[in-house]
């Protein structure tokens, strides 16, 4: 995954949320992350995202629990039945094709 689109680990959410907690800068915070995780760390910008949500009083740098990570919809047995059926009904239906159908449907 490119490193520019991930979000941050545990491990920098953990780091973000020490160095911020000792009164480091959101700055100084992903220079010190950029010395030791390399190009490989997340951007600038996620560490002031996590800092501001350490402000607003999260103190826990793990998921959400439950949280998959994808929509709860996404995987039902009904899409799966009804993308079934679309691609039995027309081979050729691009993947492009199914989903918008099928989110168009939830609306």
């Amino acid at each position: 995954m490119d490193a520019l689109l991930q979000d941050c680990s545990i491990e920098e959410r953990g780091v973000v949320r020490f160095l911020w907690a000792e009164g480091v800068k959101p700055v100084e915070i992903h220079c010190r992350m950029l010395a030791q995780y390399g190009q490989s760390t997340v951007r600038q910008r996620k560490v002031y995202e996590w800092v501001e949500r350490f402000k607003s009083g999260l103190s826990c740098v793990t998921d959400d629990e439950g949280r998959s990570g994808r929509p709860s919809t996404s995987r039902t047995e009904d899409h799966i039945d009804r993308a079934d059926a679309m691609i039995r009904e027309d081979r050729r239906i691009t993947v492009s094709e199914v989903a918008a159908h099928l989110d168009y449907a939830e609306k």
